[in-house]
């Protein structure tokens, strides 16, 4: 068999109409903006030739383009790899526009390389875990390079992305660019495994109208054989095209290691095999050199392979040019070496014996810690921990997670802690060890709370503390009882914090740092606070706040001054403009997390003063900044989050609500609280999810709001099932929760007691007439805790006002149709005509309708069939309006139904009805508009089931015409 040189193939085969289509797709071809694409495809099937093609076309046409790598660095993520490579690149072609951003945006600098040195990040101030200053940096950067000239961002290999970059890519895919920037990332499609963190991201990345998704598919036989031509030349010299056909099953990769290997006697049907016959062509030296670059990863710079390679400089670049002529490495402008395909790269390094392994790191180890300029922190812990050298390794590790938390990487900078925090513990302790064992603890804390894990970071301290010797200094449990008590306040709820509190003060020796006194006294200020001990909170709060200032610490006097601002010993509305200050000062200094916090007790302070709309509008804002700033699921921004969308679901915005509920990468310790609110909207459309609510159950423990939704969601379910007793259990556990979460005098208490009294009247009908005194005086003892006074220092708003008429009518109700000592008549119409008129005054959509049906069923009994109709009539208009089928159900019962309509219009269906129906004509199954939408098939038979009844069609086929005659449908 003939013997022929590695090669890559010249020209672009099989490709022209893939090429064409992405070039249209990013603009290219129609000399337009486009969209961002997100390019899938199977290891080697062609996704990095096709991105070079894609660049050489926009560069001819004028276009900056900017080129970005994502590297395999398992668990020693550098946070934002790719576009400090692109930062970079910037910098060389666009200088001035680096200079004129990083002027307004300082946060650019923190991604410079030169700044992402062992020991030159400075962590001091949490506000360096925040990447929202980084975020609209880069958001900057990209706007300002595009006035030069239309700019294609090209970040390659997101599978090995890390979270930051993951999250600054949502970033700049969610906000619009007003100049010529587009986007296109490249993935493996086959890598993604279900538990893969890409793939949920990916589902929220192709929901965005302004991203595609294209899928870059095998070559077809036919242009497998061109592409044998192309590399071999003479393919017809004694050379078997059809087994690389048949073999290569169309991945351009695997074809030219092929053809590559048609000169070895017996071609191996392994893989890794396949590629390593490429080596046996290189001499020693140039093996030796291929081998310690696969040491590096995927990448390695010229710098520190001579280091590490140890052969002196006219062997290395011998060794160097083979490889390169052997189509093994390539090389890149930047001084860097990188394996032509990361498969080669993994085949060679999985060849090296293991002491070969450990002697190649230890050698990276001792070039990194004698010049870092060659490499990064991050890397050098890699090395370390490889070469089994956990000293450097640790020091290596602590430096990459402050360099990752000073550059806005929480995710990160919490992965490179942990690790060190691994180091430290599982060697004996020094008291020096210790002590950096809390600092680290500390440090990994706060990133974790910045990432949106504040319950890892609370089990972290209480872990590390529990484990201290009896002996241990007062000032190490004091620093972990803080980071235990403040994480307490994002999300969880099992710390007995006052006592915690009162336990970490006592702790701390007179002595103590400076800063870790200001910070346990914020933490303290906020419990005597949250505990109504009002002049404690305010001493404590004044000393931390002057210490803060004193030390220069911009963002914890924001976040103390929050705390004072929203003192429980004020009405309410003495609260709002101290807080608006809070705001406006947090601002001002760039301290996100404070303001949001500040953003979230003005919005509580706006609804209690019952200012409904400014309270939404407020939260709204807060959840907005939250998303913008790169920090969704951290501290506040959540909050915001679920506070904007239970005013979408007071207001009647059902559907913007359920979005707000597709939230993709939500840390697990906040998605029962997210995934309660959308039970009870599913529920109010007609859907079966009482099962679904109990599983939440565990939940109560770790975020006991959990249960205010969905104990609710239970009881009705129960009542549905005609089970009077899963009522009253689901609403005792309900309430043995929230006391023990929230107080005695809990606010969600008569909301509770309403919701389970009218459950319970739903299932008196059906109960034996002998069964029904015992069930009343349940009723009687749940009104009576319904009713109980909020509180020493309380009274109810708009909201409390409703839910306690709502209450006392239920009440009444309840005994009117057991027929134990029931109401006269005007009695009952009274109480409901309050439900009503204080429902009216708290604008809840769907419960004001339901007071309506109530009141017309009232009515109708006594007679006035027409005041019924009218209330009915307006309770219909509700519940077509937010798909409530459980209430249209009812008012078909009540029997106030009117003619079926002839001359339907769109305003009739939801948007997400629209959407559905849509599909429905389309032939599509329920379990396929599921999965197209990533909603439950049961949720969208229920929106089958509302769109049959508002077209008044029998079917899907009729409702499919009925949607094209009246236009509803294309």
């Amino acid at each position: 068999m003939m013997s022929l040189m590695a090669q890559s193939a010249e020209r672009l085969i099989g490709r022209d109409a893939d090429l064409k289509t992405l070039a249209g797709l990013v603009g290219i071809a129609r000399a337009s903006r486009g969209s961002h694409v997100l390019l899938a495809g199977d290891a080697g099937v062609g996704k990095t030739r096709l991105l070079r093609e894609l660049r050489t076309r926009a560069v001819a046409e004028g276009r900056e383009v900017l080129v970005g790598h994502c590297l395999d660095f398992g668990d020693s993520a550098e946070a934002y790899l790719p576009f400090t490579e692109i930062l970079g690149q910037v910098t060389g072609a666009l200088p001035e526009v680096v200079t004129q951003v990083a002027d307004t945006h300082p946060a650019l600098l923190r991604m410079a390389p030169v700044a992402r040195l062992l020991g030159g990040a400075d962590t001091a101030d949490q506000e360096a875990l925040d990447r929202g200053n980084l975020f609209a940096a880069i958001h900057a950067l990209l706007e300002r390079a595009a006035a030069k000239a239309p700019v294609l961002v090209l970040v390659e290999d997101a599978h090995w992305a890390d979270q930051s970059t993951r999250d600054l890519l949502t970033f700049l895919f969610t906000r619009p660019f007003d100049g010529p920037v587009t986007l296109v990332v490249s993935y493996r499609a086959d890598d993604l495994h279900r538990r893969h963190p890409l793939r949920r991201q990916l589902a929220e990345w192709t929901r965005l109208p302004s991203v595609e998704r294209f899928h870059l598919g095998r070559l077809s036989d036919d242009d497998v054989r061109l592409l044998v031509g192309e590399l071999a030349g003479d393919p017809d010299a004694g050379f078997d095209v059809e087994s690389v056909v048949r073999r290569a099953d169309g991945n351009a990769f695997f074809v030219e290691e092929l053809v590559q290997a048609a000169g070895a006697d017996e071609l191996p049907w392994d893989l890794a095999d396949l590629l390593l016959i490429r080596l046996e062509q290189l001499d020693a030296t140039a093996r030796e050199v291929v081998d310690t670059a696969s040491a590096a990863g995927r990448d390695v710079s010229d710098e520190l392979l001579e280091a590490v390679a140890g052969l002196d400089r006219t062997a290395l670049d011998a060794g160097l040019r083979q490889a390169i002529e052997r189509a093994i490495l390539v090389s890149r402008d930047d001084g860097y070496y990188l394996f032509r395909h990361a498969l080669l790269g993994e085949a060679v390094y999985d060849d090296l014996l293991p002491g070969e392994r450990v002697r190649l790191h230890q050698r990276y180890v001792e070039a990194l810690n004698r010049d870092l300029t060659t490499g990064n922190a991050a890397g050098l812990a890699r090395h370390a921990r490889l070469a089994g050298d956990h000293e450097t390794a640790l020091r290596a590790g602590i430096a990459a997670g402050d360099e990752a938390a000073a550059t806005g990487g929480p995710d990160e900078a919490s992965q490179h802690y942990q690790q060190a925090i691994a180091l430290l513990a599982g060697r004996s302790h020094s008291d020096d060890d210790t002590q950096r064992l809390v600092d680290l603890v500390v440090k990994a804390s706060d990133a974790m709370v910045a990432a949106g894990h504040a319950d890892r970071a609370g089990k972290l301290a209480r872990e590390q503390r529990e484990s201290l010797p009896a002996d241990a200094p007062g000032l190490w449990r004091a620093q972990l009882m803080t980071v235990e008590i403040e994480t307490s306040f994002a999300y969880v709820n099992d710390v007995r914090v006052e006592a915690l509190a009162e336990a970490a003060i006592a702790e701390l020796p007179a002595d103590a740092p400076p800063m870790v006194r200001a910070r346990l006294l914020a933490a303290y200020a906020r419990v005597l606070m949250i505990y109504r001990r009002h002049d404690d909170a305010e001493k404590a709060g004044r000393e931390a706040l002057a210490l803060a200032e004193e030390l220069g610490r911009t963002g914890l006097a924001a976040d103390v001054a929050a705390t004072l601002a929203g003192s429980w010993g004020r009405p309410s509305q003495a609260w709002i403009e101290p807080l608006r200050e809070a705001v406006a000062r947090a601002a001002k200094v760039g301290a996100l997390h404070p303001e949001l916090r500040a953003r979230i007790q003005l919005g509580f302070a706006l609804d209690a003063a019952d200012r409904l709309d400014e309270a939404g509008e407020n939260h709204r804002s807060a959840f907005e900044l939250g998303v913008q700033r790169g920090v969704p699921w951290a501290p506040y921004a959540f909050d915001a989050r679920i506070a904007w969308l239970g005013h979408l679901h007071t207001i009647g915005r059902w559907d913007d609500a359920l979005a707000l509920t597709d939230a993709y990468g939500i840390p697990p310790a906040l998605w029962p609280w997210l995934e309660s609110k959308r039970l009870m909207i599913e529920q109010g459309r007609g859907a079966d999810v009482g099962a679904e609510a109990r599983r939440l159950r565990p939940s109560w423990k770790q975020e006991v709001a959990t249960a205010s939704e969905s104990v609710p969601v239970e009881i009705r379910a129960a009542a549905h099932r005609g089970d009077v007793g899963g009522v009253i259990e689901a609403y005792d556990a309900g309430v043995e929760a929230l006391t023990a979460g929230w107080g005695e005098w809990f606010a969600a208490q008569a909301r509770l007691s309403a919701i389970a009294v009218g459950a319970i009247c739903v299932t008196i009908p059906a109960l034996p007439v002998g069964e029904r005194r015992q069930v009343t005086t349940q009723v009687d003892r749940i009104v009576a805790e319904g009713m109980r006074p909020v509180g020493p220092d309380r009274h109810w708003g708009l909201e409390g006002q409703a839910w306690s008429a709502r209450l006392e009518a239920e009440g009444l109700r309840a005994h009117w149709l057991a027929g134990i000592e029931p109401p006269d008549q005007d009695n009952l119409v009274a109480a409901w005509r309050k439900s009503v008129t204080t429902f009216e005054a708290y604008p809840h959509v769907h419960e004001l309708a339901w007071s309506r049906v109530r009141l017309a069923e009232v009515l109708r009994t006594g007679g006035d069939v027409a005041g019924a109709r009218g209330l009915a009539d307006l309770a219909r208009e509700a519940g077509t309006q937010l798909g409530a089928q459980p209430l249209l159900d009812q008012l078909r019962t009540l029997g106030t139904t009117p003619q079926r309509s002839q001359t339907g219009s769109s305003d009739q269906l939801t948007a997400r009805e629209s959407e559905i129906l849509a599909l429905v004509a389309a032939g599509r199954s329920n379990g396929e508009i599921g999965k197209q939408l990533f909603i439950s098939t049961k949720t969208v038979s229920v929106h089958v089931s509302n769109i049959l009844g508002k077209l008044g069609a029998s079917g899907r086929t009729e409702a499919a015409a009925i949607g094209r005659r009246r236009g509803l449908v294309d």
